[in-house]
């Protein structure tokens, strides 16, 4: 017999099935810790789930060429990926925990409750931390992960009457006896606590469900008939809200009751500081406008670009009610700072908002409230400038500065403080790589220059000249345009590349660029192979 590290009293030699338990029992213990604070945390707040928390603390500290990467590599997956991911660390750690304690077992023990403090320090230190509240979630599932890890191991290693491989046979069925029932417990309070749902998010869905929009005063212009261009496979004119991308840091969707809801609008050279329920904004004078939105992490033929109809109150209304002046009128503060619900800071010029373009505080898309993975309640919407620059979701506060005095959340990660929107254009289909037939072929896409207007789109195929293709008729010059060309497609191997011209002239450049600092550039290429004939 041997003395157990804690010393207290004897217990038999560990084997290799020992050591296969206490690594089961480290991952067991992690789940419960896991599945608990979830389960609390859908009581509590679902932003202070551990997993979350942590996973935010981390996208925050993520240098911008990794998250660039990340959104190229996973698209719309890669907040899904980052949480994989953490769970496959935490299940590594979990098991040299569970062989930790099988040494050392309170050791083993007090580093289940060190992660559940990390956790804790995460969620109360992000900043959309609403109080200290936020830390219950993951200490109290790091209590009772540590306690039940303690458990096991003793019901493991524990001093039996008698030696032999009988007495290890009762200890490992006490062992599993514990993990199962602990484990099944466990599964059916995370299968409640989803069945029961967070009182948050329920008050949120059914404040949403409430909304009823206005009609707008100013109804957005009938999209011309000749700008919907029925061509399989090319992008519609309008994006469906359940297709729209969705591009940001937030790990959970945050889901805000709109009852509860308030912006505050303050700052330098804010006259009278105001602030608003979303009933007082519907209640003012409504828009509705047609308005493309492009994000900055949008490769050179990327999807990260739709078109929407929105409704919503214009932003350079309510901030000359407060008092507030652009620069070119004298006005002391040049960046506006929308934040948001989870803590996320954007920044926008203010001499573009108040410039007479259809700058929104957008509580409507396509007809409908706004989804909440789209920022319900309310969102800013900005043509002519990247989202990262101008469409804060879920915003809760507009606040004037400079943008001397204060970098929003993306300027410290390498990303440009001003970035309005490059022309671009995209071969929607064929698709790369296609295997169309001989004959006309129908190349067609999208081509994008908000709040500039495209003005001419040309086809090149191979080395061969520039072919101006047909332009869909235009809806404004803050939305995109359809454009096709018949191409008379011979077989073989060939490249397709496009390249449009924007309202004030100026044609793509070849040059690719990346994303950072302002977005990418260059022309967009397809390879296909032509097949058919003699």
């Amino acid at each position: 017999m041997n003395a157990t590290s804690d010393g207290h009293r004897p217990a038999r030699e560990a084997t290799r099935t020992d050591r296969l338990l206490a690594a089961l029992g480290g991952l067991l213990a992690a789940y419960v810790s896991l599945a608990v604070a979830d389960l609390v945390a859908s009581r509590v707040r679902p932003e202070a789930s551990p997993v979350v928390a942590v996973g935010g603390a981390f996208v925050d500290r993520t240098p911008a060429g990794l998250k660039d990467w990340a959104i190229r590599t996973f698209g719309e997956n890669d907040k899904a990926v980052l949480q994989l991911g953490i769970l496959l660390v935490l299940a590594l750690l979990a098991v040299g925990i569970g062989l930790l304690a099988l040494r050392r077992r309170a050791l083993g023990s007090a580093a289940v409750g060190a992660f559940g403090v990390l956790g804790a320090l995460a969620a109360v230190t992000r900043p959309d931390s609403e109080s200290a509240v936020d830390a219950v979630p993951s200490l109290v599932g790091a209590a009772l992960g540590a306690l039940l890890l303690y458990v096991l191991i003793g019901r493991l290693l524990a001093p039996r009457a008698g030696t032999g491989a009988a007495a290890a046979r009762a200890d490992r069925r006490s062992f599993l006896v514990v993990a199962a029932s602990t484990g099944l417990a466990a599964t059916g309070a995370a299968a409640l606590g989803r069945a029961v749902g967070s009182p948050v998010e329920e008050n949120a869905t059914a404040s949403r469900a409430a909304v009823r929009l206005p009609r707008p005063a100013s109804p957005a212009p009938p999209v011309p008939a000749g700008a919907r261009l029925a061509v399989p496979g090319i992008s519609p004119f309008t994006t469906p809200n359940r297709d729209f991308y969705r591009v940001d840091t937030a790990l959970v969707v945050p889901k805000v009751d709109a009852n509860r809801w308030r912006l505050r609008l303050h700052g330098t050279g804010v006259r009278e500081e105001l602030t608003l329920t979303l009933r007082d904004l519907m209640a003012r004078r409504t828009v509705e406008r047609d308005i493309t939105l492009a994000c900055v992490s949008n490769e050179v033929g990327g999807p990260y670009v739709g078109n929407a109809r929105w409704l919503g109150v214009p932003l350079a209304d309510l901030l000359r009610e407060a008092g507030v002046r652009p620069p070119s009128e004298g006005g002391p503060a040049d960046q506006l700072v929308a934040r948001s619900v989870d803590g996320m800071t954007i920044g926008t010029p203010v001499e573009d908002v108040m410039d007479g373009r259809d700058a929104l505080l957008a509580f409507g898309m396509n007809g409908e409230p706004l989804p909440f993975e789209h920022g319900f309640p309310v969102r800013m919407i900005v043509p002519g400038l990247y989202g990262y620059v101008s469409a804060c979701k879920w915003i809760e506060s507009i606040e004037l500065t400079t943008f001397d005095a204060y970098d929003a959340y993306w300027v410290p990660r390498g990303w440009a403080a001003e970035a309005p929107v490059k022309t671009q254009s995209r071969i929607d289909t064929p698709r790369p790589f296609g295997r169309p037939a001989a004959g006309t072929v129908m190349v067609a896409g999208v081509a994008w220059a908000q709040h500039r207007g495209v003005r001419r789109v040309e086809v090149r195929v191979d080395d061969g000249p520039w072919r101006e293709a047909r332009l869909a008729a235009e809806d404004t010059r803050d939305t995109w345009r359809q454009w096709t060309y018949p191409w008379e497609a011979a077989p073989g191997r060939h490249t397709l590349t496009v390249r449009a011209t924007d309202g004030t002239g100026t044609t793509q450049p070849e040059r690719r660029t990346a994303t950072m600092p302002d977005g990418a550039q260059g022309w967009h290429s397809v390879v296909v192979t032509v097949e058919g004939g003699e």
